[in-house]
């Protein structure tokens, strides 16, 4: 059994956690929170987009 993200699935979601990672590292939040933010993509990248999307910092521009 494969459990692992692959093919254009895997190449999407990718796409999203690099995309993620630099609007996090681009956010106003403080250094620590962008910091787990962060650890929570890499560690759980299509669980941490999803949660990152709707909870995380959000960017210093306004929307």
């Amino acid at each position: 059994m494969n459990y692992g993200y692959s093919g254009i699935f895997g190449v999407l979601l990718l796409l999203a956690v690099v995309y993620a990672i630099i609007n996090i590292a681009q956010s106003g939040a403080e250094p620590g929170r962008k910091a787990l933010w962060i650890v929570l993509v890499l560690v759980l990248p299509l669980l941490g987009v999803i949660l990152w999307f709707f909870l995380g910092p959000k960017s210093g521009s306004s929307r």
